[in-house]
């Protein structure tokens, strides 16, 4: 399990990102960013659950991280892991904060979304 301020302060570290919240609407919605271009790399939103078909009640914080299609496929069968929320699911992944995916993994797969993005 993981956490949103957890995120920050590694991308901070990382990359040197401060999360950006471009929606008035979606006040809790922080987009992270390449410095340079501006492209993103992760969306961090909190999200009804029943708008990703996961148990429980209430809202719950989830990372969209792009991601290759092939290791997409793999990673989809992970608790946890779900096609992207409101964007490309070919190219994009979900993670549930509060799922038992390892935190570990978790870095690694932001490292691997701001290659990507680069």
């Amino acid at each position: 399990m993981i956490n949103r301020e957890e995120i920050f302060t590694y991308v901070k570290e990382k990359f040197g990102t401060e999360p950006d919240y471009p929606w008035f609407k979606y006040p809790d919605y922080a987009v992270l960013r390449h410095n340079k271009d501006g492209k993103w790399y992760g969306v961090i939103m909190n999200v009804p659950r029943i708008k990703l078909g996961v148990s429980g009640e209430g809202r719950v914080d989830i990372i969209n991280l792009k991601c290759d299609p092939e290791i997409n496929r793999l990673l989809r069968s992970q608790q946890g892991i779900l096609p992207a929320y409101h964007m490309n699911k070919e190219h994009w992944i979900t993670i549930v904060l509060d799922s038992p995916f390892p935190k570990d993994e978790i870095y690694d797969l932001i490292n691997w979304s701001y290659n990507l993005t680069k």
